[in-house]
């Protein structure tokens, strides 16, 4: 962790860095764990993740790699391209190289996130996956165990095996390991790609409203201890109350008083209330 305490500084992302339309790209072996900076698949735990880049992640991308996230629980707010995803966990978010996305978690939940290589799921395409026309892996894909039919309950319980699967072949440093965890991940996106059917329905969302309700939640990031009110933070960020309140509830569901206190919980003080 050393390594990933070093490049955390370099890796900030800041959301007023995407008011000019610029949306950072993070190379996971790059900018978080540099021991596997040319693995063509890197695993990751949500909560380690969470450690370094936050639970309230800004607007980025992944340039030449697809990424799988699995949230296990709580409420989530995922945004992928124009489309917000409002789910409760366990839910699972399938995200193509370079498609723009965010998201929200809550505190306590974990889960697992994948960074693919593109080159793999090419390969996956050109062996016959690509020859079924109901199987799109050029979008943004949300699925949850509550949205599948009976029948396909047990694709879903595979899906989470082979997550935990991957995650203990990962840390272990046995033979034939890379081997091992192509083949994984291969079943991995074929049963997601089979699923697909059953994705989540979204809803569009502004990505003005999605930079500025990131800036929000940065300036409480940095004032959490100043005891700002809710009109500090309105005229840091250059919006009315009014709007500030709207982009919450079409982005987050809740008020700006919500996200204010949802902060407060991933802190060890108590503070004053927004005001």
């Amino acid at each position: 962790m050393n390594q990933q305490a070093a490049n955390k500084n370099q890796t900030a992302i800041h959301p007023e860095q995407a008011s000019s339309g610029w949306i950072p790209n993070i190379n996971i072996g790059e900018d978080y764990d540099r021991r596997y900076i040319d693995a063509p698949i890197h695993y990751e735990s949500i909560d380690n993740l969470a450690v370094f880049f936050g639970r309230d992640m800004p607007v980025h991308r992944h340039a030449q790699y697809f990424q799988i996230y699995y949230i296990e629980a709580g409420d989530i707010n995922f945004h992928i391209d124009d489309k917000l995803f409002q789910v409760k966990g366990p839910a699972l978010f399938f995200t193509p190289p370079a498609i723009p996305h965010s998201f929200q978690i809550i505190k306590d939940t974990n889960g697992h996130v994948l960074a693919i290589r593109q080159s793999i799921i090419w390969d996956l395409m050109k062996r016959g996956l690509q020859l079924d026309s109901e199987l799109n892996l050029n979008r943004g894909i949300c699925l949850t165990a509550k949205n599948m039919e009976i029948k396909q309950e047990k694709q879903s319980h595979l899906i989470q095996q082979l997550l935990e699967n991957i995650k203990d072949e990962w840390l272990t440093s046995s033979a034939a390991k890379a081997l091992v965890m192509e083949n994984f991940v291969y079943l991995l996106i074929i049963q997601i790609a089979r699923l697909s059917s059953r994705e989540v329905e979204s809803s569009l969302v502004n990505n003005e409203d999605l930079r500025l309700f990131h800036r929000f939640n940065h300036e409480i990031e940095i004032h959490l201890h100043e005891h700002w009110h809710l009109s500090d933070y309105t005229k840091s960020i250059g919006v009315s109350e009014s709007r500030l309140y709207q982009i919450c509830r079409r982005i987050s569901n809740s008020s700006p008083k919500k996200n204010y206190q949802r902060a407060l919980t991933t802190g060890s003080e108590t503070h004053a209330d927004l005001q």
